[in-house]
C-alpha cells in the first residue's frame, strides 16, 4: 500500500515549484517536510539529505534514527554504506588518468589484464555499462563488471584502487573528513599503509556508522552490510555532508576538468542513433528541457541517490540506512522519474 502513497505525495510535490534561490527558505523548509513524509511512508529508519548549490551547501537536512534500539538520530555527519555510488568516485578516477595521458578510455581491459573475461571491453564501455554487439553499443546495468577497472587504476595511480581513492578523493582537499575507504579501512591488514592519525580517524567514523536495517512492512530489523571492502563499484562509506564536498569538488574544478565532466554527462548512441541511458558513471536524462545527471546505491540494508542539474548548479544527496530509496522502483533502467523523491526534487526546483 506505501508505493501508492507515494506517488501522490509527490504528484502533490509538483504543484509546488519555483526556482531555488539560498534566501528561500520556505521552499527548503517545505521541500525537507516532503522529504520526511516520503521517507515515512518508505519505512525508512533514518534519512540524511543535502541540497548543494554551486558555491556550497544550501540546505542540509536529517531525519529518524542511525540506530533504531539505541535511539541515535541522524546527523548531517552520520556515515553511509553508499553501494553504487562508489562508481562515481571510480569514474572520476579513470577519467583523471584519462586527463593526465596515462590512460584512454579506448584502452582494452585485456591490456592490463589477461584473465579479465571481457579482454575486448574498453574502459569507456565498462564505465558506460554497454557492451559490443555487432557493430552497436547495447546498454546493461551490471555493476560488478566495474571490478575489471582495478588493474588500469592500479597501472595508472601505481598504487592499490583503495590508496587511490584515499588520496585523490578522500585527502583533505575535498574535506572528505568522516569517509571510509570500506569497513575493513581500519583494519591492519587493509590499512595498504595509512599512518596511524588517519586509521583513529576511520574507526571514529566506523563507531558512527548508521546500522542497517531490512524493513518488512513497517518493522525494522537490524542487518549487517554486506559489503566487507572496497571495490570500483561498492563499499565506500561517508556522509551526506562529505558526499557534498565532493559534488563541490567537481562543480569547482578540483578534481576534474570541464572537458572530462563534459564527456562523462554525454552518453553514447544505440544502433538507432538515440542516447542511451547511462554516460561515465552516471546516468544521464532530460527532464523539462533541463539536463539531469544522477546516480543510486542499492544494498539489503542501505540506498543512496544523487541527482544534479548541472544548468541550475543543483545537486540533491539522499543517504538511507534501509533499502527504501531503491527497493520499490527500476532505477537500473535509466529514468529517474520512477523515484518519488526524484520526482519530489526536480517539480520542486525545476520548471
Amino acid at each position: 500500500m506505501r508505493r501508492p502513497v507515494l506517488v501522490a505525495t509527490a504528484t502533490v510535490t509538483l504543484a509546488f515549484t519555483g526556482v531555488l534561490r539560498a534566501a528561500d527558505d520556505i521552499v527548503l523548509d517545505r521541500f525537507g517536510a516532503y522529504l520526511d513524509s516520503l521517507r515515512t511512508q518508505a519505512a525508512i529508519p533514518g534519512l540524511a539529505a543535502a541540497i548543494v548549490g554551486s558555491n556550497g551547501v544550501l540546505r542540509q537536512f536529517a531525519f529518524g534514527w542511525r540506530d533504531v534500539d539505541r535511539s541515535f538520530h541522524v546527523e548531517a555527519n552520520t556515515p553511509f554504506h553508499v553501494d553504487g555510488l562508489t562508481q562515481m568516485v571510480t569514474a572520476s578516477l579513470v577519467l583523471l588518468c584519462v586527463e593526465e595521458g596515462k590512460l584512454s578510455l579506448d584502452d582494452r581491459i585485456g591490456q592490463y589484464s589477461t584473465n579479465s573475461g571481457e579482454p575486448d571491453a574498453t574502459l569507456g564501455q565498462i564505465l558506460s555499462h554497454t557492451s559490443k554487439q555487432g557493430n552497436a553499443l547495447i546498454f546493461s546495468y551490471r555493476l560488478e563488471r566495474l571490478g575489471l577497472l582495478a588493474a588500469p587504476l592500479q597501472v595508472c595511480f601505481d598504487e592499490s584502487f583503495r590508496q587511490a581513492v584515499t588520496k585523490e578523493v578522500l585527502e583533505p582537499s575535498l574535506m572528505m573528513v568522516d569517509s571510509v575507504p570500506g569497513p575493513d579501512a581500519a583494519t591492519p591488514a587493509a590499512s595498504d599503509g595509512a599512518d596511524q592519525g588517519t586509521l583513529d580517524r576511520y574507526r571514529r567514523a566506523l563507531d558512527r556508522l548508521a546500522t542497517g536495517y531490512v524493513v518488512n512492512g513497517s518493522t525494522p530489523a537490524a542487518s549487517a552490510y554486506p559489503a566487507r571492502t572496497l571495490t570500483p563499484w561498492y563499499g565506500l562509506i561517508t556522509s551526506v555532508l562529505d558526499f557534498a564536498n565532493f559534488d563541490l569538488g567537481l562543480k569547482r574544478g578540483n578534481l576534474l576538468g570541464r572537458n572530462s565532466i563534459a564527456a562523462a554527462w554525454t552518453p553514447p548512441f544505440d544502433a538507432n542513433g538515440r542516447r542511451l541511458p547511462h554516460g561515465l558513471g552516471w546516468f544521464v536524462q532530460s527532464y523539462n528541457g533541463e539536463t539531469v545527471v544522477w546516480q543510486f546505491g542499492s544494498g539489503p540494508a542501505s540506498s543512496s541517490m544523487v541527482i544534479t542539474v548541472p544548468g541550475r548548479g543543483l545537486t540533491l544527496v539522499l543517504l538511507a540506512n534501509s533499502n527504501g530509496l531503491a527497493r520499490e522502483f527500476n532505477l537500473s533502467a535509466g529514468d529517474v522519474q520512477v523515484s518519488p523523491f526524484a520526482k519530489a526534487f526536480l517539480g520542486t526546483f525545476l520548471r
